[in-house]
């Protein structure tokens, strides 16, 4: 067996690729879902807490400035191990996704947060002042006015941060969340072939490739044209 032979039977053995595709898909499947509820609770609740910002409640924003600030600090992986194997401790025990959907999703809603916000701050202080001098209220104005040219300008930005994000998905095999890299890891193990390995980054790009490419043309389609 020559050095091609040996490259292809350890990372594109077809007969552990058949063995292990049912179990790959069902790991795309989970990785799929996962990242769709993480981005819808990180973006919801970041676009809500901005909003909120904007009011200028001081004691609120206290809080959402202390939220941004540590959910960007700290580890993903250090929130989700404290919640999946501290909280059973006091008596709260979370299924692995769960857990994986609360932390990445407050992760991305601190990113997030300070995302819109830098848009918010960045319309022009006339804009608000047209918007109030036309009869609408602050909420109609943030709403109508403010907020539309915010998420243009954040959204650059915000489409990395989302694909990053969506990404440390992979965290969750620490937990036994059955996702790609879980079931790659699994089969690695078992086969101690490198070939679930080579299946689970191709399962990466097939997932994550589309979603790359849908980012980079609504930075284009939205680009401020000058």
């Amino acid at each position: 067996m020559d050095g091609l032979d040996r490259f292809l039977a350890t990372f594109f053995n077809a007969r552990i690729f058949a063995r292990y595709l049912p179990d790959m898909l069902a790991g795309v499947w989970t990785t799929i879902w996962l990242a769709g509820a993480v981005i819808a609770l990180g973006l919801s609740l970041g676009l809500a807490l901005a909003c909120l910002r904007a009011y200028g409640w001081r004691i609120a924003n206290f809080f959402i400035i202390c939220f941004a600030d540590m959910g960007r600090a700290l580890p993903p992986l250090v929130l989700i191990l404290i919640m999946y194997f501290g909280l059973p401790g006091l008596g709260l025990r979370m299924p692995g996704p769960l857990v994986l959907i609360l932390v990445l999703g407050t992760v991305l809603a601190a990113f997030a947060e300070e995302i819109f916000w830098a848009g918010l701050t960045s319309v022009p202080k006339g804009q608000w002042e047209a918007g109030r001098a036309t009869g609408l209220g602050f909420t109609q104005t943030l709403v109508q006015i403010a907020l539309p040219q915010a998420a243009r300008l954040a959204l650059p930005p915000l489409v990395n941060r989302v694909l990053a994000i969506s990404k440390m998905t992979a965290l969750g095999s620490v937990i036994g969340v059955s996702e790609i890299l879980s079931v790659a890891s699994t089969a690695q193990s078992f086969t101690g072939s490198a070939a679930p390995l080579t299946m689970g980054a191709i399962a990466y790009v097939i997932v994550f490739l589309p979603l790359v490419v849908l980012t980079r043309l609504l930075e284009r389609r939205f680009a401020w044209k000058v």
